[in-house]
């Protein structure tokens, strides 16, 4: 009688342990901050991961410990530890149906306002952010990523709040955003607000000139906030009044600000001080009064950007119309006389 055979137990089915990884940025790939390189190179792993190792310095940039603002240049070595990178079938689990078919929702209420090979701009729609992040899945750029797979470059030349709409500069080439960039540092663009503030903004003959200083600071729950301070950075808007209109009496004021520099929420404090807050401002508004004109949104729309074209050296206005909004919001009111209100 033949022994029975034995049975070898099978050996566990472990995989070898993820390597670090050394990456070499290249020329589409310089200029962007650390942390958005990493959430493309890193598809499938969690964004909370991702800050993690960065803050922990297990990511180094050139062998130092590095910020997820950091920016790329070319030729850097990026380090990253060992992380597990999706693998296509589990990517198809992130890039879930619903994910694709809320990016192409976005898509169709961003308008391309003018596209070539080194630059795109969209009319943002209010509500949408410029890219995710704190509990918001897509932004723009998650957006355009993937709807627009075929771009291989996409970077934010700057940003708008999240409920702010308007133009929006993004570059497909390096070159172009380092070009922009270095347009805004030295003051070569032009950046233009339309908004409905509430009551009426007295203007003499000339455009009022606010140069508020102002500080960033945080709130106990971490949420961002800026106020005016002695000890704050320069800052500086152009505010002309276009329209008051009022109904019985209450008084809302159609205005354009100039960016003459470009601090965070800056013509909303700005207006804040002045004491004619943005309507449906939730941060530095007037609450009872938005509530008493029923606003449906942040009133403050970028409505022009100009500048020069990195490549062709065109001068560029790129223009989006006010929003329907706006449009709605006016019409509940009467427009002042204009003569009269300058007497």
């Amino acid at each position: 009688m033949k022994p029975d055979p034995v049975t070898k137990p099978k050996e566990a089915q472990t995989k070898a342990p993820a390597a670090v990884h050394l990456q070499t940025i290249g020329p589409e790939e310089a200029g962007q901050r650390l942390d958005n390189y990493l959430l493309r190179w890193a598809k499938g792993v969690p964004k909370s991961h991702v800050y993690r190792i960065i803050r922990s310095g297990e990511v180094r940039v050139n062998k130092k410990r590095a910020e997820p603002t950091t920016r790329l240049v070319e030729g850097d070595v990026v380090r990253v530890p060992p992380v597990r990178i999706a693998e296509p079938s589990q990517m198809a689990a992130v890039n879930t149906a619903q994910t694709k078919s809320r990016a192409r929702g976005y898509s169709d209420k961003m308008p391309i306002l003018f596209e070539d090979e080194a630059l795109l701009i969209v009319d943002k729609p209010a509500g949408l952010a410029v890219h995710g992040g704190s509990g918001i899945a897509l932004g723009v750029i998650e957006t355009l990523r993937i709807t627009r797979p075929e771009l291989k470059f996409i970077e934010l030349v700057h940003r708008l709040d999240r409920d702010t709409s308007g133009v929006l500069l993004l570059a497909k080439k390096r070159s172009a955003l380092v070009e922009l960039h270095r347009q805004i540092r030295e003051g070569q663009t032009d950046k233009r607000y339309y908004l409905l503030a509430h009551g009426e903004i007295v203007q003499g003959a000339q455009t009022m000139q606010l140069k508020y200083p102002l500080h960033k600071y945080l709130l106990p729950n971490g949420e961002r906030r800026v106020r005016v301070d002695p000890d704050g950075l320069p800052s500086h808007t152009a505010l002309r009044v276009t329209k008051v209109m009022k109904r019985e009496d209450v008084a809302i004021t159609l205005a354009e600000a100039q960016l003459k520099t470009g601090r965070t929420h800056q013509i909303r404090v700005h207006l804040q001080k002045l004491g004619h807050a943005i309507l449906g401002d939730d941060k530095y508004g007037f609450e009872d009064q938005d509530k008493l004109i029923k606003s449906k949104r942040l009133y403050l729309h970028a409505h022009l950007a100009g500048f020069t074209h990195p490549r062709t050296g065109e001068k560029m206005r790129i223009e989006s119309p006010l929003p329907s909004e706006f449009a709605a919001m006016m019409k509940t009111f009467e427009p002042v006389n204009k003569d009269a209100s300058n007497e």
